[in-house]
């Protein structure tokens, strides 16, 4: 039962995030959530719950249209959901991008309270990185 919950707020998560609805994120994330970026490209590190909200919230001047995810795998055991999924959008320059993720979430009382990420680094550098450079992520 609490496992099928913990994949419902996650799914919801994903979804928000893709159409860059940050009121829609804000109710599956707990007071002190955040993600971790893994990797060593631009985008990696720390985020806290206020910036994550803030980011998704700008995903739409980066993806007007929206990053489609396909789950290709949704993993459930305890309190940790594991997503791989691909994002596919098209860019505010109009560029195609096409990523693939793995995600780990850590929930707590039905919230996310933490998100590893996985991406492919060099593609989120190269395609993404000077749309954003010297905003504040």
């Amino acid at each position: 039962m609490m496992q099928e919950r913990n994949k419902q707020v996650v799914l919801g998560f994903i979804d928000a995030m893709g159409r860059g609805d940050a009121a829609a994120a804000d109710p599956c994330l707990a007071p002190d959530a955040y993600t971790l970026a893994k990797g060593f490209g631009k985008f990696a590190g720390r985020r806290n719950r206020d910036t994550i909200l803030a980011t998704i919230n700008a995903f739409t001047e980066l993806m007007p249209g929206g990053l489609a995810p396909t789950i290709t795998s949704l993993t459930a055991e305890g309190d940790r959901v594991a997503v791989e999924f691909t994002g596919d959008g098209t860019l505010s320059n109009g560029e195609s991008y096409a990523n693939e993720y793995c995600m780990v979430f850590t929930l707590r009382d039905g919230l996310i309270s933490s998100v590893n990420e996985y991406f492919c680094t060099i593609l989120a550098d190269r395609k993404l990185w000077p749309l954003v450079e010297g905003k504040a992520l």
